[in-house]
């Protein structure tokens, strides 16, 4: 997925294809990801992550390994097609699925451990990718990859996942007894499960209905603001290594700074992902948004090599807050009840807006000649992603499913 930016210039001198035809193939797996991640929500939700997940780490490695050995365009877009329907059942939006069910009131905090943990791909990936080209060529350079991919995912997969704490006895959080809170019994809301009699139906979490969130606004521009923000996110992930090439990067050189975007993204987690907790999060994520669009112009305006370590530095940091901003979004206003169905119709919007992203951008190079007027356009999305955020937040005060952030409850409990 991150490494695919390392492949593009290589491929393309042995295969003569445009990096338009190329970055077709990643946006079209972008798309089929984005589709199936409804079906794979409700899945999440009635069986648990464990099978799979298990699968689609069997399957994706098997994917990587075909990707070695393409030789025709068009068994690249099919191998690719294949990988997009396994990023669907392996990357974030099912992690994301079984934090919220392992946890609530440090839910938060989870997403900002998974994030960071998930944070060291791009970092490692992207200048292993890079040497490994260097040392043996693309082809040989993604049977290395499909073999680490193998170790690192079937068996944890296989052994470690489970549904939700409660199938093995235990309480979210870790907690070995329930909250005060939920001691004391309290009417359902009317969106809550219940028996049939009026009462909370045992053991099912709380939130709103899938049906119910997507009648509502919030949702509506809470999935316009990241679907905007995708379009340029995955654009800079996908072109950026060529982008600097073009300026006389050396091909090591610009992979190592496209993977220190990911470094940048660790401290932006740790520092950034925590403010959720105790100001409004639609907020913090408006702020992260517009650090993104101060990034990209930084880009264009300041051509040397201290003004590519300073954007760098910036999207870096918005970009590894945004990532657990919009889980926590989803969570904080509709709970875990049905997460993965809500967070899957998100994931379908915002994965057809990240296809967008990089076959746009090859576009635009192909006929121009440059990426400076694609870069421009994108500072502006992200302006125009925090102005969409900001209208989430304000749509969503009213929720009957809001989770309450730590510093209200810390408030309630005065």
């Amino acid at each position: 997925y991150y490494a695919f930016t390392v492949f593009l210039r290589p491929m393309q001198a042995e295969l003569s294809w445009s990096r338009g035809a190329m970055t077709g193939a990643f946006s079209l797996a972008l798309l089929l990801s984005g589709l199936a991640a409804v079906p794979v929500g409700r899945w999440l939700d009635r069986h648990g992550p464990r099978l799979l997940m298990t699968v689609g780490s069997v399957c994706a490695t098997a994917l990587v390994l075909a990707w070695a050995g393409v030789r025709d365009l068009w068994a690249f877009y099919l191998v690719w097609a294949g990988i997009g329907l396994a990023m669907a059942t392996v990357l974030y939006e099912p992690a994301f699925v079984v934090v919220a069910n392992w946890f609530a009131r440090q839910r938060g905090r989870a997403l900002t451990v998974l994030t960071f943990i998930a944070g060291f791909a791009s970092v490692i990936y992207i200048p292993l990718a890079g040497r490994l080209v260097a040392a043996l060529g693309w082809r040989q350079a993604l049977v290395v990859l499909a073999a680490l991919l193998a170790v690192g995912t079937v068996l944890p997969h296989a052994l470690l996942l489970r549904r939700r704490p409660q199938d093995l006895g235990l309480l979210p959080d870790g907690a070995t007894t329930e909250p005060a809170a939920a001691v004391a019994p309290k009417p359902p809301r009317p969106t809550d499960p219940t028996d049939g009699a009026g009462r909370p139906a045992p053991g099912e979490p709380p939130g709103v209905p899938a049906r119910v969130a997507l009648r509502g606004a919030a949702f509506w521009w809470l999935t316009v603001a990241f679907c905007l923000n995708a379009v340029g996110v995955l654009a800079v992930n996908v072109h950026l290594v060529p982008y600097l090439i073009d300026r006389g990067h050396a091909p090591e050189n610009a992979a190592g700074v496209a993977g220190l975007i990911g470094v940048m993204a660790l401290p932006g987690r740790l520092v950034l992902t925590p403010l959720g907790d105790r100001l409004p999060r639609g907020g913090v994520a408006a702020a992260l948004f517009l650090l993104q669009a101060v990034a990209l112009t930084v880009l264009v305006l300041w051509r040397n090599t201290a003004g590519v370590l300073a954007f760098v530095a910036l999207f870096g940091a918005g970009f590894g807050a945004i990532t657990p901003a919009r889980a926590a979004l989803v969570a904080e206003y509709y709970g875990p009840a049905a997460f993965g169905t809500i967070n899957g119709v998100v994931a379908l919007f915002v994965t057809a807006a990240r296809a967008v992203g990089p076959v746009g951008a090859g576009a635009v190079y192909d006929v121009i000649g440059s990426y400076t007027p694609l870069w421009w356009a994108l500072a502006a999305v992200s302006v125009l992603s925090g102005g969409a955020i900001l209208m989430a937040e304000r749509a969503a005060r009213e929720l009957p499913g809001r989770q309450p952030t730590t510093l209200a409850r810390e408030r309630r409990a005065r």
